[in-house]
């Protein structure tokens, strides 16, 4: 019995490493078929497999936090107006609900149902950016979710069939400014599912297998065990943190207790900031979503994204807060805020394990949102028009036992898109884009680069920027007497440096360019016990200059 018992986990085993080249499958198909850029050259997306109670088996490597954890608990909702007896072969469901899916408008989710001879068998689910969704745009100005862009509830895109719903996709081009793109999105994503239901049917077939459930309950098993015997490791208590956003109206403060049990950790967000009146407010799912990811990365970052192992985290949110919005209050760039979650689940873990959590980081990405042509010069508009998004990231915060990362996306995991990419789609020039020297924060490991950008239209027409920064007030904090990452400063290239407001709709004038300066990461530990050769290497790379090298180290070059 023990020699068949052992035997069978390592099927399992098998299964559980198939099915996750299954749904990493149905995420590159997507990345193949994709028409907008977020998502081809960016990645972001999400993917993943869930069984018929709607609880997520698998995720795609590839993907955001943000889209993966808060997709987790969409496709229940799915099943609330859909029900998986209910579905047939060829139908796809789609929503775009800030509050049922994953946080704001311009991300389409989209539920498929896998059929084995004639048997529902699973669920597949997939998450993807697109450039335009209508409305005010991607930005903060908006009073309420109506002003941000086409609300599509959950719907089917497909009939049984595999037949268009063209009604729906009549109203979704006629809604956006990106129609063609828009669409074929939409078929992108429909195709990332159909390929992940034929490689589950394969798998199914080779493996004789009539049902995924005895396999789901292995991976929730393991999963969840796993994550117990972590949280089990540490030491029991409650632990406070606060870290501050810019904000749009008045600064916001994002407060956390964090209590860790015998079998879960509970988050308490009393003490926040309240709602705000403009688009930075951030979905309870969303905030769920990053939370649950800060903490897994510190506690227990080996197992399996699933269900079962996200289940022993627990949020409380209360009612009235920015990290609760209610409808219709505007959430389109809850990423500004909720994006600094992470480094908050880290404050207070720095104060059970503090060598396994790094130091602050910029955090929220800086993906402004451009847009030129008639719809912003009128007739006169010396370009033509164009809608688009461009994706880039400052430094992360230092290591316990490494510098942080230049130039990247964390936690949000998306890709920096290359200038080329964007160029090729839009008349617009990147003049520069380079690390930004001393940024990091100073410490005995340094924080990640921030980056320069200058971006303008073609022949330095005029355009616009909905600007969507963070970090600029408030800069990434170092730990263990490790200095901060260098705030970000948004302006024009003039002589004068004129700022910019960090939120907001506004016009680039012509013969100006949009000069971005992103933050850098904080840093650890004393910059005094920094390895000199390490500071003389920065100085030789041009990253860090003669006097911070001796006035933040003490090392003369």
């Amino acid at each position: 019995m023990q020699q068949t018992g052992a035997l069978t986990k390592i099927q399992r085993q098998i299964q559980w490493n198939r099915l996750i080249a299954v749904v990493e499958e149905q995420a590159q198909t997507m990345i193949r078929t994709a028409f907008s850029t977020t998502v081809r050259e960016a990645g972001d997306l999400s993917a993943g497999i869930f069984d018929l109670q709607g609880r997520m088996l698998a995720q795609a490597v590839t993907g955001t936090p943000g889209h993966v954890n808060s997709m987790a608990e969409s496709v229940g909702h799915f099943l609330k107006k859909f029900p998986a007896h209910t579905m047939k072969p060829g139908e796809h469901y789609i929503t775009n609900d800030p509050w049922l899916a994953t946080g704001h408008l311009h991300d389409l989710t989209v539920v498929s149902p896998a059929f084995r001879k004639g048997k529902i068998v699973g669920l597949f689910a997939n998450t993807a950016h697109i450039i335009d969704i209508g409305g005010l745009g991607m930005g903060p100005e908006g009073r309420s979710v109506f002003e941000e862009g086409l609300f599509i509830p959950i719907v089917r895109c497909f009939e049984a069939g595999g037949v268009a719903n063209e009604t729906f996709f009549d109203f979704i081009r006629a809604g956006s400014r990106t129609p063609i793109e828009l669409e074929g999105d939409i078929y992108s994503l429909c195709a990332c599912n159909d390929a992940g239901a034929k490689r589950l049917v394969e798998m199914l077939d080779e493996f004789d297998m009539d049902s995924i459930d005895p396999l789901g309950a292995f991976i929730f098993e393991s999963s969840r065990q796993a994550t117990l015997d972590e949280i089990r490791k540490l030491p029991k208590g409650t632990y406070r943190s606060e870290i501050r956003s810019d904000g749009y109206e008045a600064p916001v403060t994002l407060h956390a207790a964090m209590t860790v049990h015998e079998d879960e950790i509970v988050v308490d967000y009393a003490g926040t900031s309240g709602l705000s009146t403009r688009g930075i407010n951030v979905p309870p799912a969303y905030c769920r979503a990053y939370s649950c990811f800060g903490i897994k990365c510190v506690v227990a970052p080996e197992v399996p994204n699933n269900w079962a192992s996200l289940a022993p985290f627990r949020m409380e949110i209360p009612t009235g807060c920015i990290l609760n919005a209610p409808r219709p209050y505007p959430v389109s760039v809850r990423h500004v805020v909720g994006q600094l979650i992470p480094d908050l689940m880290m404050g207070c873990l720095h104060q059970a394990v503090p060598g396994r959590v790094n130091a602050e980081g910029s955090s929220a990405l800086w993906n402004p949102p451009l847009r030129g042509g008639s719809q912003v010069s009128g007739p006169a508009a010396e370009v033509e028009d164009f809608e688009i998004i461009t994706f880039n990231s400052g430094g992360t915060g230092a290591r316990p036992g490494k510098d942080g990362l230049d130039g990247i996306a964390f936690p949000s995991g998306v890709r920096t898109m290359p200038v080329e990419a964007t160029e090729n789609v839009a008349p617009v020039i990147f003049w520069k884009k380079e690390l930004r020297p001393d940024s990091a924060g100073a410490g005995r490991t340094r924080g990640g680069f921030g980056q320069i950008m200058e971006i303008g239209a073609k022949g330095d027409a005029e355009y616009a920027v909905n600007a969507i920064f963070d970090r600029v007030a408030n800069p990434p904090k170092g730990r263990e007497g490790g200095g901060e990452g260098a705030a970000g400063w948004v302006g024009l290239n003039d002589a004068n440096g004129t700022p910019l407001r960090t939120k907001g709709f506004q016009i680039i004038p012509k013969g100006r360019r949009l000069l971005l300066k992103l933050p850098g990461g904080g840093g650890m530990g004393d910059p005094k016990a920094r390895d000199p050769d390490l500071v003389k290497r920065d100085v030789a790379d041009g990253l860090i200059s003669k006097q911070a090298a001796r006035d933040l180290y003490g090392v003369e070059v």
